[in-house]
């Protein structure tokens, strides 16, 4: 991990500045916009490898930019990290729900985001690095064979529980929303509702030999949605 170029977009300019100092003192690259419209010509321009997006932003909202990167090709796979000064569960569940990578309210320790920053880019490297077999805790997916063992223990999954498991394991510790499941999974045409997932997820626990109270790999988030826990 280095020389990864991080774009921050804040209306405030002492928040950009102080990010900026921080982040280079870690090795970024840093550029900044103060709006969603400036964010949109730079990631064109750019290309950053994480994004740092304000909620709160004059003109596009940051919720509303999230939404826009995720729909387009191109920037569907750009980390982004929400900071915003709100802190009710409901504008957590909603970034996550839009597909935010994490989450980060205002005032935040700067060594917090930095190692934030550092976490989900080590998520993505181990994702890129791993795409043919992925290896988590004794679970080991052979992605070009559409095969999953456990501890050695072979285990036939559906199409759409190796799907589940295969996001899951490439980004451990990350929360997925059942709306996002949803959408990624099953795709924005899908009429169903999100008990599909849930069924889904039971049905992939008891082949992965997991346990819902104690669970060793998926973990449920009340409120929110599924994570696999981190090793």
């Amino acid at each position: 991990m280095a020389n990864e170029k991080i774009l921050i977009v804040d209306d405030e300019p002492n928040i950009l500045e102080l990010l900026k100092f921080n982040l280079e003192n870690n090795g970024f690259k840093v550029i900044k916009a103060l709006n969603g419209e400036q964010a949109l010509e730079l990631i064109k321009l750019e290309k950053p490898d994480l994004i740092l997006l304000d909620v709160m932003l004059p003109g596009i909202d940051g919720y509303e930019l999230c939404k826009i990167l995720r729909r387009k090709t191109d920037t569907s796979e750009i980390p982004i990290i929400l900071i915003t000064a709100k802190n009710e569960e409901i504008d957590r569940i909603l970034g996550l729900e839009i597909g935010a990578d994490d989450y980060i309210t205002k005032p935040f320790s700067v060594r917090e985001l930095v190692a934030r920053v550092k976490a989900v880019l080590r998520r993505v490297e181990k994702k890129d690095k791993g795409e043919n077999t992925i290896r988590i805790s004794d679970i080991c997916i052979e992605v070009d064979k559409f095969e999953v063992t456990v501890d050695g223990r072979k285990i036939d999954l559906t199409p759409k529980e190796f799907e589940l498991l295969k996001l899951f394991a490439q980004n451990p510790g990350r929360v997925f929303s059942r709306d996002y499941l949803l959408e990624r999974i099953w795709g924005y045409d899908y009429l169903g509702d999100t008990r599909t997932v849930d069924v889904h997820i039971r049905h992939l626990r008891q082949k992965l030999g997991d346990e819902q109270d104690e669970p060793k790999y998926i973990e449920t988030i009340r409120g929110i949605g599924y994570k696999f826990k981190e090793k």
